[in-house]
């Protein structure tokens, strides 16, 4: 097979199986969220904005100090993302017409146009991290201002508002963390399409069991979520 052809044929069948990965990803968690680690978390968080603001007086300063946390760690994923992208376009302005010895080590095409689509789709990737970073930065901000506000438990309208900013922040983070997944297998398409296939192949039954749930998961989940709701029914008779 000429070398031209193993690109042809590895990089979109490692870059199809990951996108079919997360297609299925996806549809789970809008079909069936227990079954994954997001949909659990997104409960999870209902009923924290639920117990922080049934009593903001008390919980005030935990669901601030939580919310910060959330804020530090989208900061650091922004910081990082702006900070590769800018080192590697100045490492692609500056070698844009030199060839990368790098890439002699596995089959490869070797031309200038495919280095660039190579460092452009790294580039790509960090961009979007940036980008969902700044935008979760955003939610948890607004979220630290709202889950302090006093509210009744009877009125659920402004807690499912606050619940669905604080799920919105922590889907951004989640895409974010995903475009630094899928910068790993396109930092070793500069080696070869070989080693990028391996690594789609690798990453995706990694991130399967990762993003899945057990059922020993779900049963304490659900018994957790059972025992808060009939406390707080207790509370509220």
């Amino acid at each position: 097979m000429k070398e031209k052809d193993v690109d042809y044929v590895l990089v979109p069948l490692g870059l199809g199986f990951m996108i079919l990965y997360h297609i299925w990803l996806v549809y789970t968690v809008v079909k069936h969220p227990t079954r994954t680690v997001m949909g659990l978390n997104a409960q999870s968080r209902n009923q924290w904005v639920f117990s922080m603001m049934s009593d903001p007086l008390k919980n005030g300063v935990l669901a601030v100090q939580t919310i910060r946390n959330n804020i530090m760690a989208s900061t650091l994923l922004a910081t990082t993302a702006i900070t590769l992208s800018s080192i590697i376009s100045v490492f692609v302005s500056s070698t844009s017409n030199s060839d990368h010895a790098a890439s002699q080590l596995v089959y490869g095409n070797k031309t200038s146009l495919l280095s660039s689509v190579k460092y452009f789709a790294i580039l790509l990737c960090f961009l979007v991290a940036f980008l969902c970073n700044v935008q979760s930065i955003r939610y948890y901000a607004h979220v630290s201002f709202l889950v302090t506000v006093p509210t009744f438990i009877d009125r659920r309208e402004p807690i499912h508002y606050v619940a669905r900013n604080l799920n919105r922040g922590s889907l951004f983070w989640s895409i974010g963390l995903r475009a630094f997944y899928f910068s790993f297998p396109l930092f070793l398409w500069i080696f070869g399409p070989i080693p990028m296939f391996v690594c789609c192949i690798i990453m995706s039954f990694v991130l399967y069991f990762l993003d899945t749930t057990t059922s020993f998961t779900r049963s304490l989940h659900s018994y957790s979520l059972r025992e808060k709701t009939e406390s707080s029914a207790i509370e509220a008779v």
